[in-house]
């Protein structure tokens, strides 16, 4: 095997240790003790909770990401000039807009990590519920301190979290993240590839939504809801 090949194959089975070690494992485990003790073994509520945790715990990223935006509110009229001045020379066009980034020093980190974890776990709930939450698959997971849960209720609001091809809860989804770009668009000028965003991105994640099991839904709209919170606290 050469060494190129081996270092790779080493290389891959450590990421998938960490996730599963320190990732998943962890999480799941925390899903499991919402369930137990939070939610009256609800998985609906469960889920809720976990995402209103990880937003308790990304509230500092939050609000450095807030602030930042804060600040560039001006940047984007100023780049706006810039694009409409240097409209017939792209080069130099970039070049200004790249000289005022660096001056303002726009740094999405703050944002990127929040959006990673948020990924982590859709993946996470995306796992759970394509492996099956199954009384033997539980108990390979759990921690000694958990409680093994038993059969799980997975009945929220009338709907099952894993059924997938749900029009209402993906529907909701999409008009929330619709009504966040309009408002969000009424602060700055607007032009054609705002609007094909205001129409295709939401209509877009409805869609993903609506393939996908119903819990994911459930998750987009939580943590949507659940900025507007974090904002007031």
């Amino acid at each position: 095997m050469p060494a190129r090949v081996f270092f790779v194959i080493i290389f891959l089975y450590m990421l998938a240790a960490i996730w599963h070690d320190y990732l998943y494992q962890p999480l799941f485990n925390l899903l499991v003790w919402l369930y137990n003790n939070w939610t009256a073994q609800n998985m609906g509520w469960a889920v809720v909770y976990l995402t209103i945790l990880l937003r308790l715990v990304l509230l500092p990223f939050t609000v450095v990401s807030e602030k930042q935006q804060r600040k560039n509110e001006a940047l984007y009229i100023e780049v706006a000039k810039l694009e409409k001045e240097y409209q017939k020379d792209p080069v130099i066009q970039k070049q200004e807009i790249r000289r005022i980034l660096r001056q303002r020093r726009v740094y999405p980190w703050a944002r990127f990590v929040g959006l990673g974890m948020q990924v982590l776990v859709f993946i996470l709930l995306y796992q759970v519920f394509l492996r099956g939450i199954t009384g033997e698959k539980i108990a390979r997971l759990l921690y000694p301190s958990v409680d093994f849960p038993g059969r799980i209720n997975t009945v929220f609001l009338g709907f099952d979290l894993g059924d997938s091809n749900n029009v209402l809860w993906a529907g909701v989804v999409g008009i929330w993240l619709a009504l966040e770009i309009y408002f969000d668009m009424r602060k700055k000028p607007a032009n054609s590839s705002d609007l094909l965003y205001f129409v295709a991105f939401p209509l877009f994640i409805a869609v993903a939504l609506w393939w996908l099991p119903m819990v994911k839904s459930l998750f987009v709209l939580a943590s949507l809801a659940s900025v507007p919170m974090m904002s007031i606290t």
